[in-house]
C-alpha cells in the first residue's frame, strides 16, 4: 500500500513539488488528520464540505482508511462518500 500525489488536480502553473505541497493542504486532509488524534478509534470520522472532493483527496482518504482502519464519511456538495477499508461507496463516481 502506497500513496502518491496525483499533481494533475491542482490546477496552478507551479513546479511539481509546490504542486504537492498545495495537495497537502487540501481542508479535507487535515479534517482527518484532526479527527485521528481527537477521536477514539472506534468512532468514524465525519467531513462537511462545501465543495467537491479532489479526485487526489477522493485516493487519499481511501488509503487512510484502509491504514487507520476506520470509517471516514464525507459529505461534499454533491454526495456522501462512505470510506471503509480502502473502499468508497461511490464507487468511485465522484
Amino acid at each position: 500500500m502506497g500513496y502518491i500525489p496525483d499533481t494533475d488536480f491542482v490546477l496552478h502553473d507551479v513546479e511539481e513539488e509546490q504542486k504537492e505541497q498545495f495537495l497537502f493542504q487540501h481542508s479535507e486532509k487535515i479534517a482527518v488528520a484532526y479527527g485521528i488524534i481527537s477521536t477514539t478509534p472506534s468512532k468514524p470520522i465525519r467531513i462537511f464540505k462545501n465543495l467537491c472532493v479532489c479526485g487526489d483527496c477522493h485516493t487519499a482518504l481511501k488509503y487512510i482508511s484502509t491504514a487507520t482502519e476506520r470509517e471516514i464519511v464525507v459529505r461534499d456538495s454533491n454526495r456522501f462518500h462512505h470510506m471503509k477499508n480502502g473502499v468508497c461507496s461511490c464507487n468511485d463516481y465522484w
